[in-house]
C-alpha cells in the first residue's frame, strides 16, 4: 500500500483500485487512519467518517469506474477549522450525482441522502479527468486528539 502524507499526521492520500475490494480497504483505511489521530475506532467520528466512505467508495466503484482507472482517498484533519474532510475521487466525470430519482423505492442515490444527513457541509468538484465527492465533518462532538 503505497500512502502519501503530505503533512504528518493531519491528510493521508490513497489510491485504491476501482473494485468492491478497493472500496472496503478505504472504509478500513480510514478508521484505522483515524485511530491513529486520536479518535477512536468506535467512536462517533470514525463510524461516520466509515458510513460515507463506505457509501462514496461503493459509488465511485460502482458508478464512477473507469477500467485500469484507481479512485482516491483523501482524510485531511483541518484542525483550524474543527473538521475533517473527507474526499473520494473517480475517473467519471460523465456520470452526474442521483438522488432518489424514482421516490424511495428507486435503489440509486440512498446513500447520498445519508451523506447529505451526515455532513456539515459537502459537494462535488469536477476535475480534468473525473469528479471529487467531498465532505465535512465537525470534530467539536468527537473526542479531541492526543496531543
Amino acid at each position: 500500500m503505497n500512502v502519501e502524507i503530505s503533512t504528518p499526521g493531519t491528510e493521508l492520500v490513497q489510491r485504491l483500485s476501482a473494485t468492491p475490494r478497493g472500496a472496503r480497504l478505504a472504509r478500513r483505511l480510514t478508521g484505522s487512519t483515524l485511530a491513529t489521530w486520536g479518535y477512536p475506532h468506535d467512536g462517533d467520528l470514525s463510524h461516520t467518517a466509515r458510513l460515507i466512505v463506505a457509501e462514496l467508495a461503493a459509488n465511485a466503484v460502482t458508478h464512477g469506474r473507469v477500467p485500469g482507472r484507481d479512485f482516491e482517498l483523501r482524510l485531511s484533519l483541518l484542525r483550524e477549522r474543527d473538521t475533517l474532510r473527507i474526499e473520494v475521487s473517480d475517473a467519471r466525470g460523465d456520470r452526474p450525482l442521483r438522488f432518489l430519482d424514482g421516490g424511495l423505492e428507486d435503489e440509486n442515490g440512498r446513500g447520498l441522502v445519508i451523506v447529505q444527513v451526515l455532513a456539515k457541509l459537502w459537494g462535488v468538484t469536477e476535475r480534468d479527468v473525473g469528479k471529487t465527492v467531498w465532505v465535512e465533518l465537525g470534530l467539536t462532538a468527537s473526542r479531541r486528539p492526543r496531543t
